[in-house]
């Protein structure tokens, strides 16, 4: 599984609401999904993207930031994060009941599937110094 971090101009992040009929439904989670045989996982975040939001991310543009491991009974999960601060285009729910833009600190506050949660931590070390930056100079914003 791969899920990205899209990160705005104001430093914060996009999660989106799990809708109802899915399983962890009403959960908060980074965008993203499965990787298809022979695909990249960049290739599949550009693709689940597309389909899920409605925009284009190159995939030079993803960089890699954490993983989360976690067993599911007779299956294991592995989470790779991303992290993407361009896009072309403007999210749009299509597969999500809702989307939110909330710093890395906010995320604690919010449900998450259980494999989402450790990525938080990685998450708010890598923007934390940038939004301190950003915060300190009203002309980065």
């Amino acid at each position: 599984m791969v899920a990205v971090a899209l990160v705005d101009r104001k430093g914060r992040v996009l999660v989106q609401q799990r809708p109802p009929g899915k399983p962890m439904a009403g959960l908060w989670e980074f965008p993203g999904g499965k990787v298809e045989p022979a695909e990249t996982p960049e290739a599949a975040l550009a693709r689940e993207l597309a389909e899920e939001l409605g925009i284009q991310v190159a995939t030079e543009s993803l960089v890699p930031l954490a993983f989360a491991s976690e067993g599911l009974g007779a299956r294991h999960l592995l989470l790779l994060l991303y992290v993407a601060r361009n896009w072309q285009g403007t999210p749009e729910p299509r597969h999500a009941s809702a989307l939110q833009w909330v710093r890395p600190g906010e995320m604690r506050g919010l449900a998450m599937p259980p494999a989402d949660v450790p990525l938080v931590d990685a998450l708010e070390q890598l923007l934390d110094g940038t939004n301190r930056a950003r915060d300190s100079n009203p002309a980065a914003a």
